[in-house]
């Protein structure tokens, strides 16, 4: 693997149940078919697309380079593998370099002796390349992954740093917050667009609503946070520069149906609005303060996404009427579609029976994510 011909294997790993939203997102971003396997998503490109990734994706979980595989089933195999690979491309003699390492049903087991042997076999390289002694790691951060699964190993260099659901207007967080990029995923796979009104009468902390605002506007949701890889000596000047720029270029500012936003508790709102307003969004959200058996909206036709309360955040409160609610306020509105992501097992008992259902996770909890339909498209244009 060599950066030198302009083009790198790339990698995006995505959260189980939401690579089809994913692979929508790059395939719009102009990189064509990109296969999935285990849960991280193959492409190739050069700096540019690395910066066009970061800043664009909102259902991915991180951008990584793929340096190099193969095997290795012994620690002697590990060292020889990793030193074989061009560090000096991309790191520097200053590179802070931390290590990430997982393995599956492999003889290298112990993770955290694979580790050492990765950083040693890279600190090896780069002295011997850059002709340097010492490391003073006081540098640029390297996120080094070390990936080994039935004794093949994959060896990547995280150009992201913090997650890409680390979107930087997300500073107070309720219980049990439903990751960015798994509600992004959620709206990405729904019906909404910017033409229908848009709801989340449990928006607690404001994930949903702000991810719809943010989908309507184009607005990229990186486009405002830092990445490790802006760091590296090795990428060239202004490609993040320009591929923001592009992003702000291609946001809509033109009108958009309603966004509401609501719940019961006004902490959980008054957060919401804080988030919405660092995320540049707030004009576009109607928040208010209310339960779901009152929610209702002028609009005939909308989209209705959220994630109620279930059993791991709820002991002991009655959820069977919750649902009955909620599916009540849903029903009054009924050219609305609705999708809902929850652990309640009761929730079709309360709706009936869902058109399509699949399992995501959130936060470690398996969930099913229920979808209704209302309107069909040829009704709705």
């Amino acid at each position: 693997m060599s950066i030198s011909g302009g083009k790198m294997d790339l990698l995006v790993p995505v959260a189980y149940g939401i690579e089809a939203a994913a692979k929508r997102e790059i395939e719009r971003l102009g990189f064509g078919h990109a296969p999935a396997v285990r849960g991280r998503i193959a492409l190739s490109g050069g700096w540019e697309d690395v910066a066009k990734l970061n800043v664009f994706l909102r259902a991915g979980e991180r951008v990584l380079i793929l340096l190099g595989a193969f095997h290795a089933d012994t620690f002697d195999a590990l060292f020889e593998g990793v030193f074989s690979l061009p560090w000096e491309e991309f790191l520097s003699p200053h590179a802070c370099v931390l290590i990430d390492g997982k393995s599956v049903k492999s003889k290298l087991a112990a993770v955290k002796a694979a580790g050492g042997v990765v950083k040693k076999a890279i600190l090896k390289r780069l002295g011997e390349k850059l002709r340097v002694r010492t490391f003073d790691e006081k540098g640029e951060r390297a996120l080094v992954g070390v990936s080994i699964f039935e004794d093949e190993v994959q060896i990547t260099l995280d150009t992201s740093g913090e997650g890409l659901h680390r979107r930087g207007y997300r500073v107070l967080t309720g219980e049990a917050p439903l990751r960015e990029t798994t509600a992004a995923a959620i709206i990405e796979d729904s019906v909404y667009k910017r033409d229908k009104a848009f709801a989340d009468p449990f928006c607690g902390s404001g994930t949903l609503p702000i991810e719809a605002a943010l989908y309507a506007r184009n607005i990229a949701p990186g486009k405002n946070r830092p990445f490790d890889f802006e760091r590296w000596k090795c990428v060239p000047h202004g490609i993040s520069a320009s591929v923001r720029a592009a992003a702000r270029e291609g946001e809509y500012r033109g009108p958009i149906a309603p966004v509401y936003a609501s719940d019961i508790s006004p902490k959980a709102v008054e957060t919401a609005r804080e988030h919405a307003r660092r995320a540049g969004v707030f004009a576009d959200i109607r928040f208010s303060v209310g339960d779901v058996k009152d929610f209702s909206a002028p609009e005939r036709y909308g989209v209705l996404i959220s994630n109620p309360p279930y059993g791991e955040r709820l002991d002991g409160f009655d959820l069977a009427a919750l649902y009955r609610d909620f599916a009540a306020a849903f029903h009054s509105l009924p050219d609305w579609s609705a999708y809902f992501l929850t652990a309640f097992g009761g929730a079709e008992r309360a709706f009936g029976k869902a058109d399509k259902r699949r399992l995501l996770y959130n936060a470690g909890i398996a969930c099913s994510l229920f979808a209704f339909f209302g309107a069909k498209p040829s009704k709705y244009l």
